[in-house]
């Protein structure tokens, strides 16, 4: 049972804050279930290389929360590119793709990034944070679908506020720290309401190749919304067949924060013995 706590105390806080969207002041953590510990000294690693943020680290095993500038934590901001792990739940999941090896054409439109300009499967894609290929992928789910699965889910606050291929880069969909980890921990138990197959084959396509370690995770950038462009790392280590549960958000004022989202993540798992 503890270890779908977190997700119901999320969810009921996550409920709070749709009948009051502008409200992040709500604390989504039960302190006499959950040990919650604020860990200023993470400061240091933020620090160390001139970042602002937030990070949340949970074991369910352990029932225990740490987290640094739980105010950040506890707000929403635009998912980016960590939105690619539910939109392929619901690619797979509605048969838009047969799986992770079917193989979608490039549309020609040469981007700034060589390995978005060629054919791509999903695999490859949420390797490469293909951004056009989630756009058509998103295209053809339709907005109704797509709107349906962010409801039954309870992603964020599940708005799609503009395009049904872009609402995760653009203003409109939000979703917190906290509420990211509560969505992984479903992933990872299997409890999100998708097949088993589709769960198993994201899960798989999320392993972060050459590290000594079995981690699954996804970077996003908001680099569209000005004036508030974060960066994500969000995901979960294993170690000893236990998961644990990691979301940094870092602001993002140039191109080299692209590594410090990672950077920062590495380093405070390493400190804390995970990795």
């Amino acid at each position: 049972m503890k270890n779908y706590l977190f997700y119901t105390l999320i969810l009921v806080f996550a409920c709070k804050q749709k009948q009051s969207s502008t409200d992040n002041t709500n604390t989504p953590i039960d302190k006499a279930s959950i040990d919650t510990l604020a860990i200023d000294n993470w400061s240091n690693v933020f620090d160390s290389i001139g970042a602002t943020g937030c990070f949340v680290l949970y074991s369910p095993t352990d029932s225990t929360l740490k987290v640094y500038n739980s105010q950040r934590a506890n707000k929403r901001y635009t998912p980016a590119s960590t939105f690619k792990i539910l939109n392929s739940l619901v690619i797979l999941e509605t048969g838009v793709l047969a799986d992770e090896n079917e193989v979608i054409k490039w549309d020609g439109v040469k981007r700034n990034y060589d390995n978005w300009n060629q054919d791509l499967n999903i695999r490859q894609a949420i390797k490469y944070s293909a951004v056009w290929f989630y756009q058509e992928m998103a295209r053809r789910v339709g907005k109704e679908q797509m709107q349906h699965w962010l409801d039954t889910v309870g992603y964020g606050n599940t708005l799609i506020q503009t395009n049904v291929d872009d609402f995760w880069l653009e203003e409109g969909l939000t979703i917190s720290s906290y509420e990211q980890i509560a969505f992984l921990e479903r992933l990872y138990n299997n409890t999100l309401p998708f097949s088993p197959r589709t769960m198993a084959i994201v899960k798989d396509i999320m392993q972060v190749d050459n590290v000594p370690y079995t981690m699954r995770a996804k970077t996003g950038w908001s680099m569209r919304i000005e004036n508030r462009s974060v960066g994500w790392y969000v995901g979960w280590v294993e170690k000893d067949g236990k998961p644990y549960f990691f979301a940094n958000n870092i602001d993002m004022p140039n191109n080299s924060y692209g590594l410090k989202r990672i950077e920062i993540t590495i380093a405070i798992l390493h400190s804390e013995g995970i990795i």
